[in-house]
């Protein structure tokens, strides 16, 4: 009966990652689309720090050691830049022009990316099986950005063409943490990674002399989403998720998240649903799918399970 118990509490923390990350790029899109008075990297810094604060909060009232141990400090910098303001805040800015729907199925192509930098780093051939998954992957990722870049307005191919590197730094950040034996613990380390890319996010907005912000109700709102459930609830669901279920169970939230956010998109802002999105993103889960299951067998054939956790993307947002 307890291990059903933990079953059913682990299923309930996956549907609020389903729901709650899935709906994170409605909200950005709330708060930085034209009129919501929100610059992009100001929101991200002011979530972010709020959410990093939270966290360290959290783990105060849990006993943890707040500080980070000096040998994490690097990789904690390193990969909270590259996963928050670079990443992140990628995101952010293009969603002030691009559909949140379009915004999620881009970025949901990011196992893709890890696997290739992850093949690259190994210095290990690619299957077949993981060829013809990346194939696929991108030519799903082709389909989505082609009607903008071969016929949309300068500023909308430049918004695709960040949505589109992304997952890229995303995914670089990720290997990097992923790689180190981090011994800071886990909600510890989200904070401070958060943190130091709200750092990252205010000196970009020193940089680029973002406006002050003038959010509208919705987008303060839409803020308090972003920090609260997106970085904050979602985040410790996670965590249970991966100690109360089975990786390949935990992994689906990668296929999950993009349809939510596609419907929602469709939903609350009217974002069209074409051709070109519906086969762009069969395309792109399939090629996720296919990563997924190439991990699968290279940890069955060296009775390895930690290398199908390695085709388990951190959250996007």
């Amino acid at each position: 009966m307890e291990g059903e118990k933990l079953n059913r509490t682990g299923l309930a923390c996956l549907a609020v990652v389903y729901v709650v990350w899935g709906s994170t790029y409605l909200a950005i899109r709330l708060a930085v689309r034209e009129g919501a008075g929100f610059p992009p990297f100001t929101l991200g810094g002011l979530r972010v720090i709020v959410a990093g604060l939270a966290l360290l909060l959290i783990a105060a009232a849990l006993g943890r050691p707040l500080r980070p141990r000096r040998a994490d400090l690097v990789c904690l910098l390193g990969s909270g830049l590259l996963l928050w303001p670079l990443a992140n805040g990628l995101v952010t800015w293009g969603e002030q022009r691009a559909d949140s729907g379009l915004a999620a199925l881009l970025v949901g192509s990011m196992p893709i990316w890890i696997a290739i930098m992850e093949s690259h780093l190994d210095r290990r051939l690619p299957s077949a099986l993981l060829v013809a998954a990346l194939l696929t992957g991108f030519a799903g990722v082709g389909l989505l950005a082609w009607p903008v870049l071969s016929h949309g307005a300068r500023a909308d191919v430049m918004s695709v063409l960040a949505l589109l590197a992304a997952p890229i730094t995303w995914g670089a950040g990720s290997i990097w943490q992923r790689r180190r034996s981090l011994q800071t613990a886990p909600l510890v380390a989200s904070a401070w990674q958060q943190l130091f890319g709200g750092l990252g996010f205010a000196l970009l907005a020193v940089v680029l002399r973002e406006p002050r912000p003038t959010p509208t109700p919705v987008a303060w709102g839409a803020w308090a989403y972003l920090a609260v459930f997106g970085s904050i609830v979602a985040f410790t669901c996670y965590v249970q998720t991966l100690r109360l279920l089975p990786m390949n169970v935990t992994a689906t939230y990668a296929y999950v998240n993009p349809v939510i956010a596609v419907v929602l998109g469709r939903l609350v802002l009217g974002e069209a649903i074409t051709g070109w999105t519906l086969a762009g993103a069969s395309l792109v889960i399939l090629g996720v799918a296919g990563v997924f299951r190439d991990r699968a067998r290279q940890a069955r054939f060296l009775h390895r399970p930690d290398l199908a956790a390695r085709s388990l993307p951190p959250p996007t947002d």
